[in-house]
C-alpha cells in the first residue's frame, strides 16, 4: 500500500491543467477569479479521468479479497419431539420446553495463495478515494451549474455596477437554469407520485445527480456520435495534402465573409460610440460610464474623441435624451463586436499559416537537397531548431507524416468501432459482448493492475477527446473558440471549464457501465463497486431513467455515426443555404476558387511588406555605416559649416524679402561654364566661392545678351 502513485498523478494533473490554461489563456489580462475558477474546473475534471483507473484497480483488489474468504457455515440444530433432529438455515429461538432450538454459527475462512490477491502498487486506504471523490465531484458540480455560468454572463454584461452585472447574469441564465429545473421537477413529481417512495434528503440528492447526469449523457451521446467518426476521418484527411489545401481554401473564403461582417459591425459600433461620446461632455453625470466604454475602444477612437472635446461646453438638460440603459446596451455591443473581430482575425492568421505550410510542403517534395525551405521563416527556439533541423523537417513533413497520419487514423477507426460496439451491447451480461468488459475481465483474472489502469486511461481519454473535439467543431459553438498562443478570451475559457465539468461525470459512469463495474447494469448483488459509484449513487429512485434512458439511449450513437459518415448534417445545412464543405457541390468549388485568390492576395501583401522591411533595414544599415565611417571624413565641413561659408550675417533691419532681393544675382545665360561649389580638388573646397554665391553688393550693370532673342 503506497500513496506515491496517487500523489504523483495529482501533481501531474495539476501541472497539465496549469500548462493548458497558460497556453490558451492570457493570464496577464484575465481576471484572477476567472483564472482560478477555470483552473479548478479543468484540474478536477482531469483528476476524475486519470484517478478513476486507480479506483478500478482497487475495486478489483477488494473483489479478490472478498471472493477469497467468503465461506461461512451456519448450522442450526433443532430438537423436536420424539428425539427427532432437523438442520435448517433459519435462526429461530423458542422458549417452550418441547421445542429447543440451538443455533451454532462457525466461520471457516479459506486461505487462498497470496499471489491470487496481490495488492496493486497504486492501492490506497479505503477511506482516501471516497473522501477525494466527494470533494472533487461536488466542487465541480457547484462550479459548472452555479459559479461558472454566472461568471460567464457577468464577464459579458454591459452594466457598469456589480449589482447590475449580477442582475443581467441572472436574467441571461434564467432559460438555462429553467431547463435544468424542468428535468429536476419532472423527476421530483415522479418520485412524489409513487406511494412506495418517501422523499427525503438522500432522495433529493439522488434526484439532483440524476438530472445532472441525464443532461450530461444526452449531450455526451450527441458529441460522441459526431466525434467517433470525425476524429479518425480528420487524421486520414490530414495525410492528403490536396484535400487539406482545398478544405483550407474553403475555410478561408468562408471566414473572409465573417471577417468582413465583423469589421463592418465594429466600425458601426465605434461610429455610434463616437457620436455619443461627442454629445456627453465632461460634466455630464454619465461621463464616467462613457469613459468606461472608451477604455475598451481602440486608441485611435479615443484620441479622436479627446481632440473634439471642449471642456468649457456644458450640456443642456432639456435636450439630454441619453439614458443609462442605452449606454449599457452600447457597452455590451462594443465588447461583443471587439471580441468577434478579434476572433475572426486570429482565425484568419491561423488559417493563413496553415495554408502556407501545406503549400511549402507540396513545393518541397521535389527538393533534391532534402532541406525544407519555408516561404516565411518561423521563429523557433534555438534548442528546438538544433533538433528539428531543415533536413529533419523535410523527412517528417514530406515522407513520414502522411504515413504516420494514415496509420494513426486506422488505429482510431478500430478504437471507434470498439466504442460503438460496446455502447450498443454493454447491457447484455451473458454472454459478455462489451469488448472493454472482456479485456478488463481477462486482466482481472490475471491481476494485471498495470494493464487495467493503462487500458482504462486510454479508453476514457479517447472518449473524452472525441466528445470535446465535437464541441469546438460544430457551428453552433463557433461563438466560442480555443486558440493557442494566449489568444483565447475569458468567455471561451469559462465555457470549456463548464463543459468539462458537465460531461466528465456521466462519461465516467458510462465507462464503468462499459466494463461492467456498475452493479445496476450487471444486476449482480455481490459485485464490488468503485468508490466513485458509491459517492455518485445509482438512479434506482427513478426507474424510467435507470432502466431505460441510461442503458438504451447510448444506442443512438450508431444512428449519429451513420449520419456523420455520410455527412447528412452538412448536406442538409448546405441545402438550407449554409455554406458547408461537401466536395461535389458547385458552391463549394466557387468558395475554393475564391479562397485561392485570397491566399494569393495575402501572399503578395506579405511579400510587399517583406520587401519594404528589407529595404528599410538596408537603408538603416547604410546610414549606420556612414555614421561609423564619419571619422574618415572629419576634414569635410558639415552642412552647417558649408552654409556658413556662403551666407552672411543677417541685419536686424532686414526682413526675408529684402534679404532675398539683396542676395539675388542675375545669371549670365550666355556663359555655359558652371562651377560646382563642392568640386573635389587636392585642397578641399575652392578658395573663392562662385559668383552666384557671392555675398558682396550686387552690381548695377545689366547682364550681357539678355535681349539677343528679340
Amino acid at each position: 500500500m503506497s500513496a506515491g502513485p496517487l500523489v504523483v498523478e495529482i501533481i501531474c494533473t495539476c501541472l497539465l491543467a496549469a500548462f493548458i490554461l497558460h497556453r490558451y489563456g492570457d493570464l496577464r489580462k484575465q481576471h484572477i477569479l476567472v483564472t482560478l475558477a477555470t483552473f479548478v474546473a479543468w484540474y478536477f475534471s482531469f483528476m476524475i479521468i486519470f484517478i478513476l483507473p486507480m479506483d478500478v484497480s482497487s475495486t478489483f483488489y477488494r473483489q479478490c479479497k472478498r471472493d477469497s474468504m467468503p465461506l461461512t457455515t451456519t448450522t442450526t440444530t433443532a430438537s423436536l419431539p420424539g428425539n427427532m433432529t432437523s438442520s435448517t438455515t433459519s435462526t429461530t429461538t423458542s422458549n417452550t420446553s418441547d421445542d429447543i432450538i440451538t443455533t451454532t454459527t462457525s466461520f471457516h475462512p479459506i486461505h487462498m495463495p497470496p499471489m491470487l490477491c496481490e495488492e496493486p502498487l497504486s492501492h490506497v486506504p479505503d477511506n482516501v478515494l471516497p473522501a477525494l471523490w466527494r470533494v472533487v465531484y461536488w466542487t465541480s458540480q457547484v462550479l459548472t451549474w452555479l459559479v461558472l455560468p454566472m461568471m460567464q454572463s457577468y464577464s459579458n454584461a454591459g452594466d457598469f455596477t456589480v449589482l447590475g452585472k449580477i442582475k443581467s447574469a441572472l436574467i441571461e441564465n434564467a432559460i438555462f437554469y429553467g431547463t435544468y429545473l424542468l428535468i429536476f421537477g419532472i423527476c421530483l413529481i415522479y418520485v412524489a407520485a409513487r406511494p412506495d417512495l418517501d422523499v427525503d434528503g438522500e432522495k433529493l440528492k439522488v434526484i439532483g445527480v440524476t438530472a445532472s447526469n441525464t443532461w450530461g449523457l444526452f449531450v455526451l451521446v450527441l458529441m460522441l456520435g459526431y466525434g467517433l467518426v470525425e476524429v479518425p476521418r480528420a487524421f486520414w484527411n490530414s495525410s492528403k495534402r490536396g484535400y487539406t489545401l482545398s478544405r483550407t481554401h474553403f475555410k478561408i473564403a468562408k471566414l473572409c465573409t465573417e471577417k468582413t461582417e465583423a469589421e463592418e459591425a465594429l466600425e458601426d459600433v465605434l461610429d455610434e460610440t463616437k457620436r455619443l461620446a461627442e454629445n456627453i461632455k465632461y460634466n455630464h453625470p454619465l461621463r464616467k460610464h462613457m469613459d468606461t466604454i472608451l477604455a475598451k475602444c481602440p486608441e485611435s477612437l479615443r484620441n479622436s474623441v479627446r481632440n473634439k472635446m471642449d471642456d468649457y461646453e456644458d450640456y443642456e438638460s432639456p435636450q439630454d435624451c441619453i439614458s443609462e440603459k442605452n449606454m449599457v446596451k452600447l457597452h455590451k455591443k462594443v465588447m461583443q463586436s471587439i471580441q468577434l473581430e478579434k476572433r475572426t482575425q486570429i482565425q484568419w492568421t491561423m488559417l493563413m499559416e496553415k495554408v502556407f505550410d501545406v503549400e511549402d510542403t507540396m513545393n518541397n517534395e521535389s527538393n533534391p537537397d532534402r532541406l525544407f525551405r519555408r516561404t516565411y521563416n518561423t521563429d523557433y527556439n534555438q534548442i528546438v531548431r538544433a533538433i528539428y533541423t531543415p533536413r529533419v523537417e523535410w523527412y517528417w513533413k514530406c515522407k513520414i507524416r502522411p504515413w504516420f497520419m494514415m496509420g494513426l487514423s486506422i488505429i482510431l477507426m478500430v478504437f471507434s468501432f470498439m466504442v460503438v460496439w460496446s455502447e450498443c451491447l454493454f447491457f447484455i451480461k451473458d454472454p459478455i459482448l462489451s469488448l472493454f468488459a472482456v479485456f478488463i475481465d481477462l486482466a482481472q483474472h490475471n491481476y494485471d493492475y498495470v494493464y487495467i489502469e493503462f487500458a482504462s486511461i486510454l479508453t476514457i481519454s479517447y472518449i473524452c477527446f472525441c466528445a470535446y473535439y465535437s464541441v469546438f467543431q460544430i457551428k453552433i459553438f463557433n461563438y466560442y473558440y480555443i486558440a493557442p498562443h494566449h489568444q483565447t478570451n475569458e468567455h471561451s475559457i469559462i465555457f470549456t471549464g463548464m463543459m468539462l465539468c458537465r460531461l466528465t461525470p456521466p462519461m465516467c459512469l458510462n465507462f464503468l457501465g462499459l466494463i461492467h463495474l456498475d452493479s445496476h447494469v450487471t444486476s449482480e448483488q455481490n459485485r464490488e463497486e468503485t468508490s466513485y459509484t458509491q459517492i455518485m449513487g445509482h438512479m434506482d429512485v427513478i426507474s424510467i431513467i435507470s432502466d431505460g434512458f441510461n442503458i438504451y439511449f447510448p444506442i443512438l450513437i450508431v444512428l449519429l455515426c451513420i449520419c456523420t459518415y455520410f455527412s447528412l448534417g452538412s448536406r442538409c445545412l448546405s441545402f438550407l443555404g449554409f455554406q458547408q464543405f461537401i466536395g461535389d457541390d458547385d458552391m463549394t468549388q466557387e468558395l475554393m476558387d475564391e479562397g485561392k485568390e485570397l491566399v494569393k492576395r495575402e501572399r503578395r501583401r506579405m511579400e510587399r511588406k517583406a520587401d519594404g522591411d528589407a529595404r528599410r533595414k538596408m537603408w538603416n544599415e547604410r546610414f549606420a555605416d556612414r555614421d561609423s565611417s564619419s571619422k574618415a571624413f572629419k576634414d569635410i565641413p558639415s552642412g552647417a559649416e558649408r552654409r556658413g561659408l556662403y551666407t552672411a550675417a543677417r541685419s536686424p533691419d532686414d526682413n526675408d524679402r529684402t534679404e532675398l532681393l539683396r542676395q539675388v544675382e542675375p545669371l549670365d545665360y550666355n556663359d555655359s561654364h558652371t562651377t560646382d561649389p563642392l568640386a573635389d580638388n587636392s585642397t578641399g573646397y575652392q578658395s573663392q566661392p562662385p559668383s552666384r554665391f557671392n555675398l558682396s553688393r550686387p552690381s548695377n550693370k545689366p547682364p550681357r545678351g539678355i535681349f539677343d532673342d528679340v
